[in-house]
C-alpha cells in the first residue's frame, strides 16, 4: 500500500547511495559526464562540508540562479542534508527582479552561474553589489543586503569576491565529518527545504515555502503514478529552479532510484540525442517542447522507442499533441499534472492505467492522500460533479505559507487548510477533473462571463493553427473584448475572417474574437507559462489604445 513517508531527501540520496551505489544516478549524455548514486552523494558530503566553512547551516537560505548545470543538484542537496533553505531563482530573471528576490528571501549565499545568451549574472551580481570587487571572500557587507555574505560561482573560472566550487570544495576537507552529521542530524522532515518564487504573472513575487514532507512526498507519488523503478531514465529537460523540474522529476526520480538525464538548457536535438544514447524511459515538458522535438528536421535520425510515459503539463495540452506524442515519440502512456507552486506542485494526475482520453481531456484524479473539491467562489459551496468552479485542495502538499507574509498566505489558505488555486475546474462523474481557467483569465463582455480555455480548446481544431491562446481587451461598449493570438502552422494562409467564419454558428456570438492577431511566439514565464496581461499590452500596441 501506497505511504507518505518521512524521510528527508539527504535521507533518500543516501538510501540510494547505500542500496545502489553503482547504479547511474545523475547523466549528462551531451558531454559524458555521469554520476553514480555513491560518487553524488560523496560530492554532495564535501559541498556541504564547504557550505558548512562559509557559515551556511541549518535555517541558512542559499539560492542557486543557474540553468540546468551539472551542479545545481549538488548545492540543492548539499543545502538539503544541513538544513538550509534552497531558494531557487528563475533563470530569466533580470536586474530588478534579481534584488528583489535577494532582499525580500534574506539570501545569506547566492550561487551563480555566468548567465544566459541575454544576460550575464555576473555582471547583475556586480552592479547590485559593486562591494564585492573590494570585499574579501565570505566577508562582504552590504547596506541594502545585509543578511548576505557569500556569492559563489559555479564553476571554475575566478572572480573578485566570489568563491568558486573548487575553492568550495577545497574548504569543505577542512570542515571535520562530525560537524557535517551534527547538522545532518538535525534536519526532520517537516523543515522547509526549497523555497519558491511564484512566477509573478500578477503582482509581486511571493517566497513559498515547502518542506521535505511536501515535495519528497509529491515527486513520490507523482513517480508511482507513472510506475516509475530504479532501471527508468528520465530524460529532464524542464528547468530545475520550478517545481516541474525540481519536484515532478527529480523527487520521482530520488525516491524510487532512478536516473536522471539532464538537458542543461532546452535543444529538442540535445533532447532527442539524449533519449537516443540513454535509452530514456520517461520524458517531461510543456506542449512547445513537445511540438519542437517533433517537428525537428532531424527528427527521423534518432530511435525514441525506449519511450513508455512522461508528463505533458504547464498549459493546455491538445488531444492533437496528446495524439502525436503517442505515435510518433512512442510515449504511450503520456500523463498530465495539474497544480501549482504552493500545492507542491501535484494536485492531480493522470495516472498510466487512465484511459487514453481520460488522459487527453482531463488532468487526473486527485493524487493520494489528497483532497480536491470544486467550490462556487461567491458562496464557497461545494459543487456538484459538472459545475464549475474554483479547484480547492487539502492535506501533505499544501505549502507551509509564503515567507514573511501572513496576509498573503491567509488569503489562500482558509481556516480549514483549504488550498484556494485561482484555478476554475469540474469535476466529471467518474471522478475526473478538467480545468476550464482561471478566475482572474476570465473575460466579462456586457456580463457575460467568457472562459477563454473553451474558446481556446474549440479552436485548436481549426486547420492551419499551431498554437492559440485567448485573452480579454478592454472595451469603452462591452468593458471587454475576445481576442485570439493565434501561431499558425508552417505555411498556413489564415486570416482573421477565417477564424471568426470557423467559429460563427458553433460557438455563441459573444465568445467569437473580435480582435485575431497571429504572433511567432507568446512571452512565457521562466517555467514555461503564458503570461496572459502580457498578451493583452501585444493587443493594446497593435490597437494603438490605451489600457
Amino acid at each position: 500500500m501506497q505511504q507518505l513517508t518521512d524521510l528527508t531527501v539527504g535521507q533518500w540520496l543516501e538510501y540510494w547511495a547505500k542500496h545502489t551505489p553503482d547504479s547511474e544516478y545523475l547523466v549528462y549524455s551531451d558531454r559524458d559526464l555521469r554520476f553514480t548514486w555513491k560518487q553524488f552523494d560523496e560530492r554532495v558530503n564535501n559541498m556541504a562540508k564547504g557550505l558548512i566553512a562559509i557559515g551556511v547551516g541549518s535555517g541558512t537560505h542559499i539560492g542557486i540562479w543557474a540553468t540546468n548545470v551539472p551542479d545545481w543538484l549538488t548545492f540543492l542537496y548539499a543545502g538539503a542534508k544541513i538544513g538550509a533553505v534552497v531558494v531557487t531563482v528563475n533563470t530569466n530573471y533580470k536586474q530588478h527582479e534579481l534584488e528583489y528576490l535577494v532582499e525580500d528571501s534574506d539570501l545569506q549565499t547566492l550561487c551563480i552561474t555566468e548567465g544566459v545568451f541575454d544576460g550575464s549574472y555576473v555582471d547583475m551580481v556586480y552592479t547590485m553589489l559593486p562591494e564585492l570587487k573590494t570585499s574579501q571572500r565570505g566577508y562582504l557587507k552590504s547596506e541594502r543586503f545585509p543578511h548576505l555574505k557569500n556569492v559563489v560561482f559555479i564553476g571554475q573560472e575566478k572572480f573578485r569576491g566570489m568563491f568558486n566550487t573548487a575553492e568550495l570544495l577545497l574548504l569543505g576537507q577542512h570542515i571535520d565529518n562530525q560537524r557535517l552529521d551534527d547538522l545532518k542530524n538535525r534536519v526532520h522532515c517537516h523543515q522547509v527545504v526549497n523555497m519558491q518564487y511564484t512566477s509573478g504573472t500578477t503582482g509581486f513575487p511571493k517566497g513559498v515555502m515547502l518542506s521535505h514532507y511536501n515535495i519528497v512526498n509529491n515527486g513520490y507519488f507523482t513517480g508511482e503514478g507513472m510506475h516509475y523503478t530504479n532501471q527508468d531514465k528520465l530524460c529532464c529537460c524542464v528547468p530545475l529552479f520550478h517545481c516541474f523540474g525540481v519536484v515532478l522529476a527529480t523527487m520521482a526520480c530520488l525516491t524510487h532510484g532512478a536516473t536522471q538525464v539532464m538537458v542543461e538548457r532546452f535543444d529538442p536535438l540535445t533532447v532527442l540525442a539524449s533519449v537516443h544514447k540513454e535509452r530514456c524511459t520517461l520524458l517531461y515538458g510543456v506542449p512547445t517542447m513537445f511540438i519542437a522535438e517533433l517537428t525537428h528536421p532531424m527528427f527521423d535520425m534518432f530511435d525514441v522507442s525506449s519511450l513508455r510515459s512522461g508528463i505533458m503539463a504547464g498549459s493546455l495540452c491538445p488531444i492533437e499533441l496528446m495524439q502525436r506524442v503517442t505515435k510518433q515519440l512512442h510515449i504511450t502512456h503520456i500523463t498530465s499534472v495539474y497544480g501549482l507552486t504552493e500545492s507542491s506542485p501535484g494536485m492531480t494526475h493522470s495516472v498510466v492505467e487512465d484511459p487514453f482520453e481520460k488522459r487527453c481531456t482531463t488532468v487526473g484524479k486527485e493524487y493520494p492522500f489528497t483532497e480536491v473539491r470544486i467550490v462556487n467562489p461567491d458562496t464557497g459551496e461545494e459543487c456538484k460533479n459538472g459545475e464549475q468552479g474554483e479547484v480547492c485542495c487539502r492535506g501533505y502538499l499544501v505549502m507551509k505559507g509564503y515567507y514573511k507574509n501572513p496576509q498573503a498566505t491567509a488569503e489562500v489558505i482558509d481556516r480549514d487548510g483549504w488550498l484556494h488555486s485561482g484555478d476554475l475546474g469540474i469535476r466529471d462523474e467518474d471522478g475526473y477533473y478538467r480545468i476550464t481557467g482561471r478566475i482572474k483569465d476570465m473575460i466579462i463582455r456586457g456580463g457575460e462571463n467568457i472562459y477563454p480555455r473553451e474558446i481556446e480548446e474549440f479552436l485548436y481544431s481549426l486547420k492551419g493553427i499551431k498554437d492559440i491562446q485567448v485573452a480579454g481587451v478592454p472595451s469603452e461598449k462591452y468593458g471587454e473584448e475576445v481576442a485570439a493570438f493565434i501561431i499558425p502552422d508552417e505555411g498556413a494562409t489564415l486570416t482573421p475572417e477565417d477564424v471568426r467564419d470557423y467559429c460563427r454558428g458553433k460557438i455563441a456570438r459573444h465568445k467569437i474574437p473580435k480582435y485575431v492577431f497571429f504572433v511567432d511566439s507568446y512571452p512565457l514565464t521562466g517555467s514555461g507559462k503564458i503570461q496572459k496581461f502580457k498578451l493583452k499590452d501585444i493587443a493594446m500596441r497593435e490597437l494603438n489604445v490605451d489600457r
